[in-house]
């Protein structure tokens, strides 16, 4: 399958990263958002961080210069994804609302489109099996922040041809990204044990074991984890990371219920750096800074 246009389902966070990536990538890459205000921090966002890959010598000027120019943004699923040859849906992580998109999508997109959602733990089967394309139906999880994390899951439903993996593998690399193709499963390779560790941090948290900076600190200097997993879930956001759990408790079992702390600060609104405080404060600091919320 050649894939010449990509259109992106959401400015988010992971939607506008991956934007970032499919346009230096090469493609003719349309992002939608239905906020006006989403789609200009979006292109904010990307254009600071080709800039600073430029300064950093990571990025030739002519090439993210280049990017920016094929990057094109709408207001409407429609608009930015009825002439794409491939879209890859970036909203939140709940079902109903990828359900919803990937029926949209299966509308208005041209017949041999390649539909993928860039779901963290969820169902590609069943997430598909709305549409009359099951077949060229894929799962493409990246990881945040997508223009450095270097992974990219390529995930199979019951479905998914060989030439939707191939074409999935081919845009990973040209993203610039080492790809991994694993059978569908609760939670796949990444947030399977990612939420393991995770959740244990919080029953850790919760027991007055140690505080989250050391938490961090231990798990950083003494397993080598390039974040702590505080630190991770206040990147991810809280409220994610509680989806991703309750999913892979209802699949997996009791190993993966959430730990009563994580549930607590996700109905304080303690999302993580999205909302100012998740496990740290970022309220009135620097980007990078952070203190211990109580």
């Amino acid at each position: 399958m050649q894939v010449n246009s990509i259109a992106v389902i959401g400015a988010g966070i992971m939607g506008r990263g991956i934007a970032h990536v499919a346009a230096l990538g090469g493609y003719r890459t349309i992002l939608e958002d239905i906020l006006p205000a989403a789609l200009r921090k979006a292109e904010s966002e990307i254009r600071g961080n080709l800039e600073k890959a430029v300064e950093l010598g990571k990025v030739e000027r002519a090439a993210a210069d280049a990017a920016f120019g094929r990057l094109e943004y709408a207001s409407s699923v429609e608009q930015a994804a009825r002439d794409a040859d491939l879209v890859i849906e970036a909203v939140p992580e709940e079902m109903e609302s990828k359900i919803e998109i990937f029926t949209l999508l299966d509308k208005i997109c041209r017949p041999g489109a390649i539909l993928a959602t860039n779901t963290s733990s969820l169902s590609i089967t069943e997430i598909s099996s709305v549409t009359y394309r099951a077949p060229r139906c894929v799962g493409m999880h990246f990881f945040n922040p997508v223009h450095k994390m270097k992974l990219l899951e390529i995930v199979r439903g019951l479905e998914t041809s060989d030439e939707t993996i191939a074409a999935a593998v081919a845009l990973g690399q040209r993203m610039g990204k080492e790809t991994v193709v694993i059978r569908e499963a609760p939670g796949f390779i990444t947030s399977r044990i990612n939420a393991m560790i995770g959740n244990e941090a919080f029953y850790m948290l919760q027991e007055g074991i140690a505080s989250a900076a050391d938490i961090d600190k231990a798990l950083k200097l003494g397993l080598n984890h390039p974040m702590g997993p505080f630190e991770m879930a206040d990147l991810v956001g809280l409220d994610t990371r509680l989806h991703i759990l309750e999913y892979l408790h209802k699949a997996l079992g009791e190993k993966y219920r959430p730990a009563p702390l994580l549930v607590q600060y996700v109905k304080a609104g303690r999302l993580g750096r999205k909302s100012g405080r998740g496990v740290y404060d970022y309220a009135g600091q620097g980007a990078s800074a952070k203190t211990q919320a109580q």
